[in-house]
């Protein structure tokens, strides 16, 4: 098995996601984050190489709206999501979330 270094850090986190697949909206709770990718277990299934809109609604209720996020695996109700290049407010918004959640948590994971 090959690992690779993660360029940014990643937070274990319980939040409520949305997402939608085709004309079906799943919902769901993201166990970890990062700037780059989410891990999220959810009621609507999800197969690697489908892309979805993502809306996160953070313990602080602020809401963070990823316009594309691409499933890179998946195994059962869980899936991780790699964040599509989205625009520049939205993506400081999200690294002002997680840069939050840095300073809050002291559980960083690999």
């Amino acid at each position: 098995m090959c690992f690779s270094i993660r360029p940014y850090p990643r937070f274990r986190m319980q939040c409520s996601v949305t997402y939608n697949a085709g004309s079906f909206q799943g919902q769901g709770t993201i166990r970890n984050i990062s700037c780059a990718d989410w891990l999220l277990s959810g009621d609507l299934p999800m197969r690697p190489g489908e892309t979805l809109p993502l809306t996160v609604t953070l313990p602080n209720e602020q809401r963070i709206e990823a316009p594309a996020a691409m499933v890179r695996w998946s195994r059962g109700q869980e899936f991780a999501v790699e964040n599509l290049p989205i625009e520049p407010p939205t993506h400081a918004q999200l690294q002002h979330g997680v840069k939050r959640l840095a300073r809050e948590s002291a559980k960083i994971i690999g």
